[in-house]
């Protein structure tokens, strides 16, 4: 069976043994205390840009936010994968990789139908991405440039980029990402 991870749930286990109040983490991401209870509870789903605000408030790389204990070995089973839903983005991430401190990192994302990563830019501490298109379209912007990427079409650029993502279309678009250095 795939794990699913709750990613509200991970976020106030790692701020409580911290030490941290919501008023701390909420203050360095730059959200409310209110919005970060809610994505605590998982009661809503914070876009990745602001996951990663809330990884940096608690002195995370979202690697190390996502990272689970029993990452080792090289083979992924697909009962195994770690899997990361975003119920409010419409989109899951299954990693095809196990171990961070590798020198790449493997994500199959499917995003349905109006998902993506929220309008938000993000950037990585990675130094390049690669985004390929297994099925469906999928909008990209990198930057300042809107790509529109097929079934099989493929784009490389440096993760330091502004960049996001949406599912315009009325399919799913299943995407895998692979990002060197590992930092998501």
């Amino acid at each position: 069976m795939v794990t699913e991870l709750q990613l509200g749930t991970r976020i106030r286990s790692l701020r409580q043994a911290r030490r941290l109040t919501l008023r701390d983490v909420a203050e360095h991401a730059g959200v409310t205390e209110s919005f970060l209870s809610q994505v605590e509870r998982d009661v809503t789903s914070p876009s990745i840009a602001t996951v990663q605000r809330i990884a940096r408030a608690l002195d995370l790389s979202i690697a190390q936010l996502f990272a689970e204990d029993t990452d080792s070995g090289r083979i992924v089973r697909r009962e195994a994968r770690r899997r990361i839903a975003y119920p409010g983005l419409r989109a899951v991430d299954e990693f095809l990789t196990s171990n961070l401190a590798g020198r790449l990192q493997v994500i199959m994302s499917t995003i349905e139908p109006g998902g993506g990563t929220g309008a938000e830019p993000y950037t990585h501490d990675s130094d390049e991405e690669v985004v390929v298109v297994l099925t469906g379209v999928l909008d990209l912007w990198v930057g300042d440039e809107h790509h529109v990427l097929r079934e099989g079409d493929a784009i490389t650029f440096p993760s330091r980029l502004p960049h996001w993502n949406a599912n315009h279309g009325q399919e799913p678009v299943t995407v895998i990402f692979c990002l060197t250095p590992p930092s998501f």
